[in-house]
């Protein structure tokens, strides 16, 4: 009789662990994409977004909340990349960063998130006047876009006129040369956004002597 009980004993405890294994374990859930970004920006900045798991093919756009999905201010492939930044729209007002995908083809809004613009600012610091094609150190901070641009100019030529000039978004300090002609001039920062394109948000006189 022990006999027997210490058999069945060891034949549960050696089926025990092979049947606990061919139990089905659960299916862990499909998880879809994901979308992480600032939710509140200076109008023309770059807005960045982390996203992960999107299908191939998946943009990055940003558009107002009532545009529908084929409609975008601005749009760019997302490709193998986890970050991607999009000049933000230079107008103040509430916006919406979208994940698109297709679906038979035609774009379709996989994610999306708040995105609300503050008024741009920006500010320039260099010396008041310099030499003729003289060497002006110049510093320009402000949305830095990546179309945005510190340019000398004469002050009564409009904001799209071209100058000695660097981009911000590369760098916010450079070295420009001085015009030839002496007399006087604008440092300006000038935004280049989506919906406003350029606009001067800042401006210093500079002296050419």
């Amino acid at each position: 009789m022990r006999f027997r009980r210490r058999h069945l004993l060891l034949l549960l405890c050696l089926t025990a662990p092979a049947a606990l294994a061919q139990q089905a374990r659960p299916a862990r859930p499909v998880q879809g994409p994901s979308l992480s970004a600032p939710r509140t920006l200076m109008a023309g900045a770059m807005a960045s977004a982390f996203v992960s798991r999107a299908p191939a093919g998946a943009r990055l756009a940003i558009a107002r909340p009532t545009d529908p999905p084929e409609a975008a201010i601005v749009a760019a492939p997302l490709g193998a990349a986890s970050v991607l930044a999009l000049p933000a729209p230079g107008e103040v007002g509430s916006f919406e960063l979208r994940l698109l995908g297709e679906a038979e083809g035609k774009p379709v809004i996989l994610l999306r998130q708040v995105l609300a613009t503050t008024p741009p600012g920006a500010t320039l610091a260099a010396p008041g006047r310099v030499g003729r094609a003289q060497a002006l150190p110049v510093r320009g901070i402000g949305p830095n876009g990546d179309r945005d641009r510190v340019v000398l100019v004469r002050p009564d030529e409009p904001a799209e006129a071209e100058g000695p000039s660097f981009y911000p978004a590369e760098n916010v300090e450079s070295t420009l040369d001085a015009p030839a002609e002496p007399g006087i001039y604008e440092l300006r920062y000038v935004m280049n956004a989506p919906l406003t394109g350029p606009r001067v948000l800042a401006r210093r006189e500079i002296v050419v002597e």
